[in-house]
């Protein structure tokens, strides 16, 4: 009896780790179910994760983006290592379902450029954003705005391109305590507008000064014309025309 459970146990073991992605364990740390999936080689978030887990890692693989509600069956989630890999986007609602518990989000060394604060919209979790080749702008200024950074993380957000190319190579947090990016970007619109609106003016204005000049060439050929009519002929021509503009 006592082998045939031990057998039904091994069986049933064999079948949840044949269930599971190659490289990818569960298991228990610190009273915590944790399912751990590093260095795997996968290239997309694995199925078939227990709901259960709380901690889940899925770093130093090859993973190039997150999709919506990729990590929506897992309530319970408290920590998501997602570092090391190749995420260069992330759909709107791809953390949907993890507000409530999730406390810790890694997603430092990366591919990020740009990413929406929206796409983080909810969480409480500390977000990892560093040593990503970060596009230094008004988005990037409201993501940092809008998350909740682990303590030493800022440093390690450094500025991979900008507008302003003396902000290349600098950290971000720095950059931005001397710039106001969304302001900046603000006035780049303004002066957009006034510079089309004033191109609209100005071809308002070339527009009438050609009409007034045509007209005045007009009136000057049509007053030579009639000095060079015979005297009778030039008078009946002038009573006509006063005739007619009466």
């Amino acid at each position: 009896m006592w082998l045939l459970l031990q057998s039904l146990l091994l069986a049933s073991s064999l079948r949840l780790a044949a269930a599971f992605p190659k490289g990818c364990y569960p298991s228990e740390e610190e009273g915590l179910k944790t399912f751990r999936c590093s260095n795997a080689q996968l290239t997309e978030v694995p199925r078939d994760i227990p709901n259960d887990t709380n901690k889940l890692y899925l770093d130093s693989n090859r993973i190039p983006f997150l999709p919506r509600d990729a990590f929506r069956d897992l309530p319970l989630l408290l920590e998501l290592d997602l570092s090391q890999n190749s995420i260069a986007s992330i759909e709107s609602g791809a953390f949907r379902g993890l507000a409530e518990h999730l406390r810790s989000l890694d997603l430092s060394s990366n591919r990020l450029v740009s990413v929406s604060k929206d796409t983080f919209s909810n969480l409480k979790a500390k977000v990892n954003l560093s040593n990503n080749p970060w596009q230094c702008d008004c988005r990037l200024q409201e993501l940092v705005r809008a998350v909740d950074l682990p303590p030493g993380s800022s440093g390690g957000i450094i500025c991979h391109s900008s507008v302003q190319e003396e902000h290349v190579g600098k950290p971000f947090l720095q950059v931005m305590a001397d710039t106001d990016f969304c302001n900046v970007s603000k006035k780049t619109t303004d002066i957009a507008m006034l510079v089309t609106m004033f191109g609209w003016f100005a071809m308002v204005i070339s527009y009438l000064v050609y009409y007034v000049r045509q007209n005045q060439e007009d009136a000057r050929r049509h007053l030579e014309y009639l000095k060079s009519l015979p005297s009778k002929q030039r008078r009946s021509e002038e009573s006509s025309t006063i005739s007619t503009v009466v």
